[in-house]
């Protein structure tokens, strides 16, 4: 009997131990889901293809230039009921009017990127750069096109937005001659 109450002993033990160890993860996990940001319970911003749910557009009569390159905000503002949250960021390319895409896509400028949670009718912005000296200059932009609309995909996500925009543009893959910097909160001004 002794060597029963013995294992039994021990079963009760590791039972304990299971159940204290369960009930300290899930007070663990508790916590952390208290205390992360509300960020990420809020849904990421989309560019719905049926029922837009995100515009994007260009704020021309922001920009700046400087030494060859133009500087325009490129404005995400929330259509729909709900809050939305945006992080990191977006593709960008130029396409003709027939949808086809005109040269290299944007690439990526280095910097801080924080999540924007945007509310319904709320606007966030990213810096796109124009190198308007590159399409001038460059032997491997090729003949140059007239872009008429930029095709915006938001941080991960598959779907597109379309913001209006001409603009003169490579023909071909080859050198990039726009840049997009990370999403910032609030609608982009001439002062950043």
């Amino acid at each position: 009997m002794k060597h029963l109450s013995t294992t039994a002993a021990r079963r009760a033990i590791a039972v304990a131990a299971a159940v204290a160890a369960t009930g300290l993860a899930t007070t663990s996990a508790a916590f952390a889901a208290t205390s992360a940001p509300s960020a990420a319970a809020t849904p990421r911003c989309a560019a719905n293809a049926g029922r837009p749910s995100l515009a994007v557009w260009v704020a021309v009569d922001q920009s700046q230039g400087a030494a060859g390159t133009i500087y325009y905000p490129l404005d995400f503002t929330n259509l729909s009921a709900h809050s939305c949250s945006l992080h990191g960021f977006a593709g960008v390319s130029a396409i003709d009017r027939g949808g086809r895409q005109l040269g290299s896509p944007a690439g990526w400028n280095s910097g801080t990127s924080n999540t924007v949670i945007l509310a319904p009718g709320a606007t966030a912005h990213a810096v796109l750069e124009y190198h308007d000296a590159v399409i001038g200059q460059s032997p491997g932009c090729h003949s140059v096109s007239t872009a008429s609309e930029l095709r915006v995909y938001p941080p991960d996500q598959r779907t597109a937005a379309h913001a209006f925009f001409d603009l003169q543009a490579c023909s071909h893959a080859g050198p990039i001659y726009m840049d997009v910097g990370p999403i910032q909160p609030g609608a982009g001004t001439i002062n950043g």
